[in-house]
């Protein structure tokens, strides 16, 4: 299945998500032989964009002997070149970590996520298999979390992984912005880095980094150039509009369509600015035209927890008519506003990056989900281009599910996978980057 050549470089996958960091990665020059994922329809997807590894559609925790078996068995004499693995995230603690661990020596134990313990046996399967690099990648809150190790004791989740890995291995940690190295999204994670080359070893000691230089800057200082924009990205995509079944959907642009909008919501978003939220549309009257009714704000309670206010104004302060503004009515058939942080129903910028896309970017309540100037959220081909999915050859069907062949993924799959991925080109970047210091190319 695979050569054994010295020029092949084989990797492992955990906790693989749908492959599409992975996919970029490949493209880089690694060949994927096996991959662990619990949830079946991703794992149905990363069958379909790597046919020629072994895919492990298992718990991680009743697999592990497994993993390193087949493993083994793959490569014969020789030498693993990665391991990546993405824990789950949805524990990692949002509490600074010195707080933590000073409220755990005065006893005041923190409740734990079980998930975030995933990560040992990520760690057991990468000590038994030694490959040359290492990597780990997770939201920046994974360098304040705390977990329990195998001997019931609270210790810094990026402590463990330096301990288990000894000696042998060297690495570092850092948060990255993903717009940092011409991804057309604000996007931050934790990647993390370690190898058992000497060459890295000396490479990192002489000031270089594992991790890859940017490649833009905010501002294009450095003789770098500048953040890409949502307008650089998908500015020139066709036009589509909520309103109606019509406008909503392209003919002949796959993934070009987007969900139909109630009436209410057609008219909120419709008079709402380019970066703003409906929730400060002003009058609408054509009689009033108030410009200065109050904003949506947000601060933060007693308990210090932001919350947006309730009181934003729904009808105009001067004439009393109803503002466009987000609403939901009471038991008694009366209008209130909507419940909703700032950024809800609010509009991307043509100028910046977009915002980081979440498994709910095809919900226009959710984060910045609208489009600049369109009445409408984006399309799912759109998210593909601006997480650049679109650069590389990722497939989203056919796949197998539920012992049926389906044409193609549907849109909560797709979306989910998006929300949950690293951008696919920065993994591209990555994967150049290990391969040119493991052959000494700087």
């Amino acid at each position: 299945m695979f050569p054994s050549s010295f020029e092949t470089k084989l990797a492992v996958s955990l906790f693989a998500g749908s492959g599409i960091g992975d996919k970029a990665f490949e493209t880089a020059g690694v060949q994927f032989l096996l991959h662990n994922e619990l949830i079946t329809e991703r794992a149905n997807l990363i069958k379909t964009n790597f046919p020629n590894s072994t895919v492990i559609n298992e718990d991680i925790l009743n697999k592990e002997e497994e993993i390193m078996n087949t493993v083994h068995k793959i490569i014969g004499n020789q030498e693993l070149f990665a391991i990546i693995a993405t824990p789950p995230c949805q524990g990692m603690s949002q509490n600074g970590l010195g707080t933590l661990l000073l409220n755990v020596r005065k006893g005041l134990r923190p409740k734990l996520d079980p998930r975030n313990r995933l990560i040992l046996p990520a760690l057991r399967i990468a000590v038994a298999l030694k490959p040359k690099w290492i990597i780990f990648e997770n939201v920046s809150r994974m360098s304040n979390t705390v977990i329990e190790d195998e001997n019931g004791k609270l210790r810094p989740i990026l402590d463990l992984i330096s301990e288990y890995l000894g000696s042998e291995y060297i690495g570092e940690s850092k948060v990255v912005e993903f717009a940092d190295y011409g991804i057309p999204q604000c996007r931050k994670r934790l990647i993390t880095v370690y190898s058992k080359l000497p060459i890295a070893k000396k490479y990192l000691q002489s000031g270089g980094s594992l991790i890859p230089p940017e490649t833009h800057h905010q501002l294009g200082k450095n003789s770098l150039p500048k953040w890409i924009t949502v307008k650089d990205t998908i500015g020139d995509f066709p036009i589509l509009d909520g309103k109606n079944s019509e406008t909503a959907k392209h003919p002949n642009l796959p993934l070009h369509y987007v969900p139909i909008l109630t009436p209410e919501k057609y008219q909120w978003i419709s008079h709402t600015p380019e970066g703003n939220s409906a929730f400060n549309n002003q009058c609408i009257n054509p009689k009033c035209g108030f410009k200065n009714n109050p904003t949506h704000k947000a601060s933060r309670d007693s308990s210090g927890i932001n919350r947006a206010n309730n009181n934003t104004p729904l009808y105009c302060i001067k004439c009393g008519d109803l503002l466009p503004r987000p609403f939901t009515k009471t038991k008694d058939g009366k209008l209130r506003i909507m419940r909703g942080f700032t950024s809800a129903y609010k509009r991307m910028s043509w100028d910046i990056p977009a915002p980081t896309l979440t498994k709910n970017l095809s919900f226009p309540c959710s984060d910045r989900n609208i489009h600049p100037t369109q009445n409408r959220v984006l399309s799912l081909a759109e998210a593909c281009k601006l997480h650049t999915i679109s650069d590389f050859n990722y497939k989203w069907g056919p796949l197998i599910w539920k012992n049926k062949k389906i044409k193609q993924a549907s849109d909560s799959l797709i979306r989910e996978s998006i929300g949950e991925s690293i951008p696919p080109k920065f993994m591209y970047l990555l994967g150049q980057h290990l391969i040119n210091i493991t052959e000494k190319k700087y």
